[in-house]
């Protein structure tokens, strides 16, 4: 899993005052929960840049005063018209309690059915698993080999060895579809048999 690290300042004051204040010299209001302490803090702003545009997960190590706490992103809320950070919920990971994550899915190998002119269909681009965040995957691979035309890979054929998938078992993530060219080579050849 990717971590990024943030450094960030413990805030003195807190309510809305101090927020828009925090807002207006381009800094972030955030809060930090989990572990039984709440941190209130300030991010600059250009940091989330690393944390918001990457598609890949991430655990995130915030640097409040010298102390380094692992967390991941739980919230985030945004301005309605500007689109700017406006405030973000952080809860701090503990390495013996499990936490849940969307992870991106991704295939491996070339599907058989492709290569016969089927089209390859992702139904789920992203899975919840849930698993301690040391055995959080950064993706689900899936071998889409052996994948031939109007055959699917559900979440019950994923292999799940240190996480669990929490979307339902019968749910298809990938599907190899049958295309105009693929049921036309499949009529020539039964015509030629």
């Amino acid at each position: 899993m990717r971590i990024v690290s943030l450094s960030g300042s413990l805030r003195e004051n807190v309510g809305k005052k101090d927020a828009k204040a925090l807002r207006r010299d381009a800094k972030v209001p955030c809060v930090m929960y989990g572990k039984g302490e709440q941190y209130l803090f300030a991010v600059p702003q250009t940091e989330f840049q690393r944390i918001l545009f990457n598609p890949e997960p991430c655990f995130v190590e915030i640097d409040l005063a010298g102390v380094k706490h692992r967390a991941m992103l739980k919230d985030i809320d945004f301005h309605p018209v500007t689109e700017i950070v406006y405030h973000c919920d952080f809860y701090e990971l503990s390495d013996d309690k499990e936490v849940v994550m969307s992870i991106p899915v991704h295939t491996t190998g070339t599907s058989v059915g492709v290569m016969k002119g089927g089209k390859l269909a992702y139904k789920q681009k992203r899975l919840n698993v849930k698993a301690l965040p040391s055995n959080m995957p950064s993706e689900i691979l899936i071998d889409i080999t052996n994948l031939d035309i109007a055959q699917r890979c559900k979440v019950q054929d994923i292999a799940q060895e240190s996480y669990h998938i929490l979307n339902p078992q019968s749910s298809e993530v990938v599907v190899v579809n049958s295309t105009r060219n693929a049921v036309a080579d499949a009529t020539e050849e039964a015509a030629a048999e």
